[in-house]
Parts: structure tokens; sequence; C-alpha cells
């Protein structure tokens, strides 16, 4: 994944041009800053766009596309930047960056917020949590609005009110073309429903409008368990997260605890079992609840209680600065067997190193309720989302901890159900990008011949226009 230096030189006079019609920053290779703004989250992504496009506004997002159509340079789009295969960047063309367009307004009165393309989900939270209210965003408050939401979005919240996609309400877009449209169920509906899970295929969001529900103080917050007892707590988690209420959610997952000072000393780089709970039911209740929880054995560490949303959102955010080598894998589950829960305990055992990681998300209640033909995310019927991520500071460790996630997913993926999360898999071909969208990728197909029959909008997990 190591690139070259970019080898394509601009031509001058069309630069010019475009810099007298854009306000942001225009930035190539040679200039100062251009090594700092060409890096993106994963380390392990090493690409020198022939020119990076920091927009300020929707104005320039359309110069941007029009130049990149125009001088046929290949195109990639930036939100917040985590994707893991690095697919908001490019070697020798154009990356349109949104990370100035900040733009939050939150109707409080409605329960809505609307974000500009470049904002992250912390930011978000940061606007939404004074009114008490939040919409289903992830696990990490320093991941990028859009990408998470244009591949669906599962969250701490998505038991009780869904995907992130299901409570995206409408979407402005800069198209192909380099026209504006607002997409929604009564606008461009064929639009809104591929963009709803289909990725950056369709254009560039340059805002979202979300449904916002009421969270503010939540019960949550990690419980550990030795690694040996991986097997029954894994089972118990299976069972229990199956029936719990919808408004509460836990993911399992098996982790290195870090040498830091809120985890006891006698358990620092322990391989050790956490499940990270969320509670946003009636506080006065949750220790009761929480009690069968408890029950399964003395946890090691138990860090679990009342939390407001937003730092339960950031807790994890310390641990994954960018700038790490990140390798995802990533399948669906419809039940996880003995077999399975017996090749996990096998992996977590061989973590290679401490920032490696294995996570278990659960899908059920609000995101069954959903047909797979609704939107673009097609795996309503899951019921787990698993991602096996290899992440460590130095290179020199990439060859081995990659392995370890390749060996890892292929032990588990025949019990899968068939697909990945789209936003946890790497760059790995079309084969995957359709399985990832089972029977709805020839919709998908057709919608993307109708907005960007020339495939402008390729540097993505990308879908092929098909007539």
């Amino acid at each position: 994944m190591v690139s070259q230096p970019a080898t394509v030189t601009l031509a001058e006079a069309a630069v010019d041009e475009l810099k007298s019609r854009v306000r942001g920053d225009l930035i190539q290779p040679g200039d100062a800053g251009y090594e700092e703004a060409r890096k993106v989250y994963n380390g392990m992504i090493d690409r020198h766009p022939a020119l990076i496009v920091r927009c300020v506004d929707v104005a320039d997002v359309i110069s941007a596309v029009n130049f990149a159509r125009e001088q046929g340079l290949t195109l990639a789009v930036r939100g917040g930047g985590h994707n893991g295969p690095g697919l908001g960047t490019c070697d020798d063309g154009v990356v349109i960056d949104l990370a100035r367009m900040k733009g939050i307004r939150v109707d409080p009165a409605a329960k809505t917020v609307r974000v500009d393309g470049g904002c992250t989900w912390g930011e978000v939270d940061h606007a939404t949590h004074p009114f008490g209210l939040a919409t289903p965003s992830g696990f990490v408050s320093t991941t990028g609005v859009g990408g998470l939401t244009l591949g669906g979005g599962i969250g701490y919240l998505s038991p009780i009110y869904g995907l992130t996609i299901d409570n995206l309400l409408s979407v402005d877009m800069v198209l192909a073309d380099g026209s504006f449209v607002t997409a929604n169920a009564d606008e461009h509906p064929d639009l809104f429903w591929a963009v709803r899970g289909g990725g950056g295929n369709f254009g560039v969001v340059t805002s979202f409008k979300f449904r916002l529900h009421p969270v503010s103080t939540v019960y949550g917050g990690p419980i550990f368990w030795p690694l040996d007892q991986l097997p029954e707590l894994m089972a118990f988690w299976r069972d229990y997260i199956q029936s719990a209420p919808a408004d509460i959610n836990g993911w399992f997952g098996v982790v290195t605890v870090p040498p830091a000072p809120i985890f006891p000393e006698q358990f620092h780089l322990r391989k050790m079992c956490v499940i990270v709970w969320c509670d946003v039911g009636p506080l006065d209740q949750a220790a009761e609840r929480f009690s069968a929880i408890r029950a399964f054995g003395a946890p090691a560490i138990d860090a679990a209680g009342p939390i407001p949303w937003p730092a339960l959102q950031s807790l994890f955010d310390a641990l994954f600065p960018s700038g790490l080598q990140w390798y995802w894998k990533a399948d669906f589950f419809n039940e996880l067997s003995d077999q399975t829960i017996a090749l996990h305990k096998k992996y977590a055992e061989q973590l290679p190193t401490p920032f490696s990681t294995m996570h278990l998300y659960p899908i059920n209640r609000a995101v069954h309720q959903v047909g797979a033909d609704e939107t673009a995310f097609g795996f309503r019927d899951a019921n787990f989302a698993e991602v096996i991520v290899a992440v460590d500071p130095d290179p020199a460790n990439n060859p081995r901890m990659i392995q370890w996630a390749k060996d890892y997913w292929l032990a588990l993926h025949p019990y899968s159900a068939g697909g990945g999360y789209i936003n946890m898999i790497m760059d790995e071909g079309e084969d995957q990008v359709k399985a990832a969208y089972r029977d709805n990728y020839a919709r998908l197909a057709r919608v993307k011949a109708t907005y960007d029959p020339s495939n402008l909008f390729r540097v993505n997990q990308n879908i092929k226009p098909v007539g």
C-alpha cells in the first residue's frame, strides 16, 4: 500500500482558474503543508494527490468536482478521514477535503440537526448534548459523519433508534455533473435510497439532516473479564443481548488492557474480554437492571456507571490516535455457534499487538424493523457485525498482524452471513462489495448509472454503473 510521489503535473492555467473560483485552500506537492494535508487516519496509507482542495462551502465543492471531471483526473472525497483502506485519498488525482465544512444547526423543537459534511461525531455530540439529544452515531467520536452515515451507521443506540441511516431525513449533494440536489423521501427518492448505505458512490454529500432522540446521561462503560472466561462469557452475552430491552446495548471485544492510570496496574497489558455497555433507560433503574449482567462471575474491572453520552462516545478516542497502522476484516453473523466461539478464543489468545482487537456489535430490535430493501443496507436480518482490527504504531509489525487478521477472518467466514459491513472492510474488490450489498447491488448499480454514469466517484467501495 506504499505509493510513489505524485507524477501528474497539472496545467498552471487550469489550477489558476480553479483558484479564482474557490474560497478554500488549494494544496499541491511542494506547497507548505502538503505532507500533512495528504495524511489520512490510517498510517498504512501513503498516497500523493496532485491537488487537495479544502472546500469551505458548496460552491467550492461544485468547482472542485467540475475541475476533476473536466481535467480527466481521479477524484477522492474525504470527510472525517477514518476510512480503513484510505478511500478518502488517491495518487495523482484530486482530493476534495471537507474538513473545513463544520456547520451544525440543532432544531430542538423539531428534534433535528443539520450537519455539514466535514464534521465528526464528537462535534455533533457537542452541539446536540446541551439539548439532551443525540442520534445513532457509531462508537468513536473522531469518526467522520459522512463516512459512517453513508455506509449504514451501527452504533450504541441502534437497538432502540436504528442505524444512523434510519434517522437520516435528507441530504444535500453535488453530483458528478456539478449539479446540486436535495435528496429525501420526496425529492430524488431513488438517490436517497441509495445513499442510505451505498457509500460515496453517488456524489459529494455536503450536508445531512438527522432525526434526534432524547439521550443525555446514560448508564454505560466497559466491564472486563479474564480471557479464559471467553467461551462462557460470549455465550452469556450472545443470549442476553438478543433478549435484552431495546434501551440496553453492549458490544463484545477482545483487547489488551492499556497501561493507563484508569485501569488497575495488575491488569496492564493483559489480554481480556470486554463488554462496553450503553443503557439509555431510566438511570434510577440501571443498577438493578445490570444485576443480571454482573451476576456472570466476578468482573476483573467494572467501570460501568452513569456517564454523559459524549463521554461514552469518546471513551476510547485517545487509544487510537491518527497515524497508526490499520488493517480491518469484517463479516455479519446470524448466529454465534459454539464452534465460532471456540475460534474466537483461539485467535483472541493470539492478539498480535497491544492495539489489535476484535469487536462484535449487536444488530437487533429497531434495525430489524426496517426491510432489507428499504435502504441500501441489506443485512437487516443479521444479528451481529464482526470487525477484526489489526493495529500498531510500527509498520514493521504489519505483516504479522495482517496475517493474524486474515487467518482469523478465514476461520470464521464459513459461519458468517456471507458479507461484511461496508464501513469496516478494506479495498478488497468487486466481489466483496457485491457480498456487502446482497440483493440490493443490482438496484444500486442502476441508480449509479443514473447519477454517475461515467463512475467519476469511484475511489470508494465501488459500485459500477449498469443501466
